[in-house]
């Protein structure tokens, strides 16, 4: 063996010599304690991962349009027992109460309550004369009777609102233009107070039924008329139609052997009742076609101004 070599081998036993062996318990006891170190570091690594994941993913849910953050994310925290008091909802996705609520917009209806008589009547009211019966003499709104002498009764005169009344001429549809006309209406419109309509109508066949007769009607001649009611229906809420005979005269006013008859047709409409009097044209007789076409027009202007 060389002298270096050996010298070299002195000098690690002395140096091996001087250091003493930890005992074996001792060992390991570190060796434990650097496990544990180890443990915790991991798991501490772990967990900063996932608290920087989930941050991370909240911070990109919020920038989403719309998206609810919800409340902050917290470690360490018990959770909440059953009976505690959740949270409370999101503002975006809270239910205003009843009393924040906005109501509902009221249905549109006109000014006037459904029942309540209108107070006035335009021009609108009264019917227009289908073209072929149009005469072009127009119309002529002004006062007088509405209805012919019943005996002296006035059917219909108490709790009116307000009336009008107009008088016109019409043609049949096959008479020429500029030949005689064929008849002609006088025409009124009343408003009654509530529940007086209905009066005035029941009012109106009781003086018919009580006058069968009645002299010197239909422009005062001094010839007797007769009055009978006559079966109708189909016209607004409930209609009352009669007729008036009486002979009819020579040029000279002398009674002929033929006799002319008038039509009288009362209808009601709410509170509103219309009268259509067929008044003739030169001793011509009531054309119950016309009239009844003449009614039903009279009936859908009413119903067209109380809507």
């Amino acid at each position: 063996m060389s002298r270096d070599l050996n010298r070299l081998y002195r000098a690690l036993a002395a140096d091996t010599d001087e250091r003493v062996l930890p005992a074996p318990d001792r060992v390991r006891r570190r060796a434990d304690r650097r496990a544990r170190q180890r443990a915790a570091f991991g798991a501490l690594t772990v967990a900063v991962l996932v608290a920087g994941t989930a941050a991370g993913t909240r911070l990109v849910l919020a920038a989403a349009p719309g998206a609810d953050p919800g409340p902050p994310a917290t470690t360490g925290s018990p959770a909440p027992s059953p009976t505690a008091t959740p949270p409370a909802p999101s503002p975006s996705r809270t239910t205003p109460p009843p009393s924040a609520r906005t109501p509902d917009a009221p249905p549109k209806t006109s000014g006037r309550p459904p029942d309540a008589s209108p107070t006035s009547i335009p021009d609108r009211a009264f019917f227009v004369l289908a073209a072929a019966n149009d005469a072009g003499t127009g119309s002529v709104f002004g006062t007088g009777p509405v209805l012919p002498a019943l005996c002296g009764a006035r059917p219909g005169e108490e709790g009116i609102v307000t009336r009008r009344a107009r008088y016109l001429a019409f043609k049949l549809a096959d008479t020429p233009e500029g030949h005689v006309l064929d008849g002609s209406y006088q025409h009124s419109i009343t408003v009654y107070r509530d529940g007086r309509a209905d009066d005035a109508m029941d009012e109106l066949r009781q003086a018919v039924r009580d006058c069968p007769t009645q002299p010197g009607s239909d422009g005062g001649e001094g010839l007797t008329s007769t009055q009978r009611l006559l079966p109708d229906a189909g016209y607004g809420d409930e209609s009352v139609l009669f007729e008036l005979r009486r002979p009819t005269t020579d040029y000279e006013g002398a009674p002929a052997v033929a006799e002319a008859v008038r039509l009288v047709r009362a209808v009601r409409i709410g509170n509103v009742v219309t009268v259509l009097w067929e008044r003739g044209w030169e001793g011509t007789s009531s054309p119950r076609s016309q009239v009844d076409k003449d009614s039903r027009r009279a009936v859908l202007a009413i119903r067209d101004w109380l809507r």
